[in-house]
């Protein structure tokens, strides 16, 4: 008798079904099973508010979380970014795969390089992060933009680039390489200029912490170095008590003496939308080897980081 198909929880979006269709793939490689999608809506996608205004946390996840809770799917995909770093007992975050791109991009008009920009560019992006950190570059640069808050999936926001609405807007690689879109991208923007949102281009696939089996079978797609980055990225967002849609950027990345990983390097960003005040640290450990390594990295440099002033540039920070 064949086994029952496995249940994949996911929202709706073309993104949320592109990538989870790449991870049913791969269960089904490690599993030996059939894996269907299950398709939830989730609060954020049916609200019309922007993102900053509802509380990013956990707006794409809760649905997704009560239906694993509640037994009608087996296991769910989340675009890491989005959920709340508070970790729930009865859910286990079974695996974090490779990581995509973690970089922000820009799609511009006319093939636009963000140096390339007009004086007074309109750049559409629904994240205090990239506001501030945009407006900071700008500013540093003598350029100066205009940041408009937009919200939508990849194609309304790709649209007012070309309705002529917007001269350009900044999206996540990791979405647009998701769903074959990346030739669109018209510049890079270096995490040197943009530092990502916390755990920016990593999935998280989560199951009932009590499926022993199901944790351990998808265990078999978790990448270790993947997982030690977003941990210590997440430990430096909850460390500030801010939200996911806080202006925090943070990107964990290792140090490399050839083929020998020597170190991880961990940078953050705060900073107030019009980016005239930025607090922007980085702190050097050893690899971590374990969950409470990469969580003490991620602490350790948002103590240096509230001491510069950085809980003044976040607006409400959540208790």
């Amino acid at each position: 008798m064949t086994e029952q198909a496995l249940r994949l929880g996911t929202r709706r979006s073309k993104l949320a079904m592109a990538q989870s269709g790449q991870v049913a793939d791969a269960v089904s490689q490690v599993t030996g099973r059939s894996v269907e999608l299950v398709e939830i809506t989730t609060y954020g996608d049916t609200s019309r508010e922007h993102l900053a205004q509802i509380g990013g946390t956990g707006v794409f996840v809760t649905a997704l979380r009560d239906a694993l809770l509640r037994g009608d799917v087996d296991f769910a995909v989340h675009s890491l970014k989005d959920l709340p770093t508070e970790q729930s007992d009865d859910l286990a975050l079974a695996a974090v795969p490779v990581r995509e791109d973690p970089r922000d991009v820009l799609v511009a008009r006319d093939g636009l390089t963000f140096a390339q920009l007009p004086d007074g560019a309109r750049i559409g992006t629904g994240s205090p992060r990239r506001m501030a950190q945009l407006n900071g570059y700008a500013r540093d640069h003598g350029l100066t933009i205009e940041t408009v808050p937009i919200r939508g999936n990849i194609d309304t926001r790709i649209g007012f680039v070309r309705s002529g609405e917007l001269d350009g807007v900044v999206l996540a690689a990791a979405g647009l390489h998701r769903i074959g879109r990346i030739d669109e991208v018209t510049d890079f923007l270096p995490v040197d200029t943009v530092l990502p949102a916390p755990g920016q281009g990593a999935l998280a696939i989560e199951c009932a912490a009590d499926n022993a089996d199901l944790v351990a079978a998808l265990a078999e797609l978790d990448d270790p170095l993947t997982r030690a980055a977003v941990t210590a990225e997440r430990s430096l967002l909850a460390a500030l008590e801010a939200g996911c849609s806080a202006p925090v950027g943070a990107f964990a990345d290792v140090l490399a003496d050839g083929q020998i990983v020597k170190e991880m390097r961990l940078r953050g960003v705060v900073g107030t939308t019009d980016g005239s005040t930025l607090v922007q640290l980085s702190t050097t450990g050893p690899v971590p080897e374990t969950h409470d390594q990469a969580m003490a990295l991620g602490r350790e440099l948002a103590a240096e980081m509230l001491a510069k002033g950085a809980a003044g540039l976040m607006g409400e920070r959540e208790h």
